[in-house]
């Protein structure tokens, strides 16, 4: 099982509609995966379910249970101010450390309206990954101009069709 992590909580996001064109093309490849959509955290978990409050918020628990019984992720990740949402990096901080993610494989996608498909925030994502003890691929996927490739179902834009699904190939070998 692959998890899918949206990682904005911005409802009906093309994030998600992204996630979902890449669950579509595991599927299509024999392999089965799951959405983990940021959206759905608790709307109090940065107070609820961190610190202090670790393990007490049993909806934020459920996202750590998925997690603990993930070994593989893709990560949907929109560009926003340079870098990718502060909901992505409050979930780890919830997460139980340093196991939550230690030893796990992870891909990563990254989506923009601009034209670097938010290269620098991978680049972050990936340093708070590497910390966390996950092997990141090398074969990040960086679609920029989404408005012009991107339908809200799938991608018009060859290119960015053939990158992905050379990913999830390499991740579901990986």
């Amino acid at each position: 099982m692959i998890g899918i992590i949206i990682g904005t909580n911005r409802q009906h996001s093309l994030s998600k509609k992204v996630g979902i064109n890449y669950q579509n093309l595991l599927k299509s490849l024999g392999q089965e995966s799951q959405i983990i959509d940021l959206a759905e955290l608790p709307a109090d978990f940065a107070f609820s379910a961190l610190y202090h409050n670790s393990g007490k918020n049993e909806a934020f628990n459920e996202f750590q249970k998925i997690v603990d019984e993930t070994k593989k992720f893709v990560f949907i990740v929109p560009e926003y101010n340079g870098s990718f949402p502060g909901v992505l990096k409050t979930f780890f901080d919830g997460l139980r450390y340093p196991d939550s993610f230690n030893n796990k494989k992870a891909a990563l996608v990254g989506i923009s309206a601009g034209m670097l498909g938010n290269a620098v925030g991978l680049g972050h994502l990936n340093d708070i990954l590497s910390y966390m003890g996950t092997d990141v691929m090398g074969l990040r996927m960086k679609f920029g101009n989404m408005k012009a490739h991107f339908n809200g179902e799938e991608f018009t834009f060859e290119v960015y069709r053939n990158f992905l699904e050379k990913q999830a190939k390499a991740l579901i070998a990986f």
